[in-house]
Parts: structure tokens; C-alpha cells; sequence
């Protein structure tokens, strides 16, 4: 038998018209969606379903949007009857996670993240962060390369995503990611590419956006997680509601350990992987991390009947 965990996605896995299929199919979805609605004082579900798609891009507008449509999925998965022992997410996702597990209620975690979002985007100015993937080096060499450039140029820039075998996200200030962009190629990456973000996320120039964060954070009634999820920070498996606090506000400033919360999943004995909520990214994280797990995807109607078709089976 299948030994699920649940996993959701991040920034970056937004578009027009996301989780539509569930909202005019489920009246669990839709009740999401109502409840997010009034949580902000703003219809996140109209900029879901009908953008604009710059509006939807906007980090304030991204997070709590992703994090509706995950919890609009989750809905109408466990009305199917499908549950799991352990959760997980990235960066932004692990919220939709903490959801989940029933230590925040939808109506904090969705302000939360709004405002999460504009912390993050004003601890540091537009155009003055920048971040970049870097493909095929090793991570510990990628964070020395990054080392030794912020001691040179005396600006931040830091790995701070590990996302998957060959895959790292370096974040900092523009010149000093610039500068680790060349170094990295000399030292061998395949590529360093920069990426189309507004803010230097995960870096420790986030530290502004945790410090804020932490005030929102403290007001919210946190529970302990009716299942562990793997915190980004530490990737190991976390329970009691005040360790996740705070780990919550170290994530925002702190590298996203995401390939080393995969492998400690898998070598608890989790075999099934379902990403729950817009895109297929973590989905295909997972077959780079390791191809003999089973990666799904709830996002649609389509995606839930060949999940829902997959655990018929192994039941």
C-alpha cells in the first residue's frame, strides 16, 4: 500500500484561470475561495480565474493566490476520501501545508501570506535584488563560489534554493549575483540563468520581511499538526505549533532545503508524492530526485481523475 505525503507548491506556479475546474465543479472548492475572499477584504478569486496576469505576478497577489487554489485542491481531494501521513511545501507552500495539517486556519494563513509577500517585496527596493538558477554543480561548490564572491564585492548572495539534483537558486544583491552568475560558469555549471523575480527571496536581505513577519505571525493561534510536515528550514519533520512558528519566520530569510526534505520523506518509507495546488513543479522535482517514487499532480479535473484513478488501484 502507498505511503502518501502530500506535497504544494510555490511562487511561480500561477496562471490565469488556476483551480476554475474545482471552483464550478465542488462547493468545497468554491467555499475556499468565499472564505480567502472575505479573509482579505479583496476577491482574490476574480484575479485567479480572470487576472490580469501582471496583477497576479505581484508576490502580495502570488502568494495568498497559490495558496487558496492549494487549499481549494486539498478540499476536494479529501472529499474523495484521499488523506496522508506527512506534508511539505515550498517556500510559500509550506503554509498551504501547515493548512493541511490543521495548525493555521485558512483565514490567517491566507492574510498572512499577503502580507508575507509585502514584507518581502519592500526589505529590499526593486532592482536592487536579484536571483538565479544555476545548473549542473554541486551545491556545496555553488555556496563557496557564493562565499567567496560576497566576501570579495562585500554584498549578499547566497544558495537558497535546493531544489533538485542539478538545480540551485542563488539570491542576493544584483552585482554580487552577477558576479556569482560568472564565477559559477568558470567554476563549471552547465548554466546560471537569471530569473524573472522582483526580490532577492530566501536571502538573508529578507531579514526585514522576517522581522515584520514575526509580528503578524505571533497573533495567529498556531495548533500542533494533526501530521508532520518537513520544515524548509531544517528539513526535518516538525509537530508542535510553537517549533513551527518560529521556524516560519526563519524560512522567510533562510535557504529553502527542499531536495533534503524529499530524501528524508523517502527514507521514512514515503513512496507517493501528490503536489496539490497550480503547476507541476515539485511533481517534476520529484522524478529528478529520485525516478522510482510515484509523483502526482491535483490541479485540475483532468490531473484529480488519474490520481484518484492510481490510488483505486493500489487499494
Amino acid at each position: 500500500m502507498a505511503k502518501v505525503a502530500f506535497v504544494f507548491p510555490g511562487q511561480g506556479s500561477q496562471k490565469v484561470g488556476m483551480c476554475k475546474d474545482f471552483y464550478d465543479n465542488y462547493a468545497c472548492a468554491k467555499k475556499v475561495f468565499e472564505e480567502a475572499d472575505e479573509a482579505l477584504g479583496f476577491s482574490i478569486t476574480k484575479m485567479c480565474f480572470e487576472g490580469p496576469e501582471e496583477d497576479l505576478r505581484l508576490t502580495k497577489f502570488t502568494q495568498p493566490a497559490i495558496l487558496t487554489c492549494s487549499v481549494a485542491s486539498l478540499a476536494v481531494m479529501r472529499e474523495h476520501g484521499l488523506e496522508c501521513e506527512i506534508g511539505g511545501g515550498h517556500s510559500l507552500g509550506e503554509y498551504s501545508a501547515l493548512v493541511a495539517a490543521g495548525v493555521m486556519d485558512l483565514k490567517d494563513a491566507v492574510v498572512a501570506v499577503h502580507k508575507r509577500g509585502q514584507f518581502m517585496q519592500e526589505a529590499v527596493p526593486v532592482g536592487e535584488g536579484a536571483m538565479a538558477a544555476v545548473m549542473g554543480l554541486e551545491p556545496d561548490k555553488i555556496v563557496e563560489v557564493c562565499q567567496t564572491v560576497e566576501k570579495e564585492c562585500g554584498e549578499a548572495v547566497q544558495a537558497v534554493n535546493f531544489n533538485c539534483p542539478g538545480q540551485v537558486v542563488i539570491a542576493g544583491a544584483v552585482k554580487a549575483v552577477e558576479k556569482a552568475v560568472e564565477a559559477l560558469k568558470a567554476a563549471g555549471a552547465k548554466r546560471a540563468v537569471p530569473l524573472p523575480v522582483s526580490a532577492p527571496f530566501h536571502s538573508t536581505l529578507m531579514k526585514p520581511a522576517a522581522d515584520r513577519l514575526k509580528e503578524v505571525l505571533d497573533k495567529i493561534e498556531f495548533r500542533d499538526a494533526k501530521f508532520p510536515i518537513v520544515a524548509n528550514v531544517t528539513a526535518e519533520p516538525v509537530s508542535k505549533a510553537e517549533e513551527i512558528r518560529a521556524l516560519l519566520v526563519k524560512q522567510a530569510a533562510s535557504p529553502v532545503k527542499w531536495e533534503m526534505s524529499m530524501h528524508r520523506m523517502i527514507k521514512d518509507g514515503f513512496d507517493t508524492f501528490v503536489e496539490i495546488g497550480p503547476g507541476k513543479v515539485l511533481t517534476g522535482f520529484t522524478r529528478k530526485i529520485d525516478r522510482s517514487m510515484n509523483a502526482l499532480n491535483v490541479e485540475d479535473l483532468a490531473s484529480l481523475e488519474k490520481t484518484l484513478a492510481y490510488f483505486k488501484e493500489v487499494r
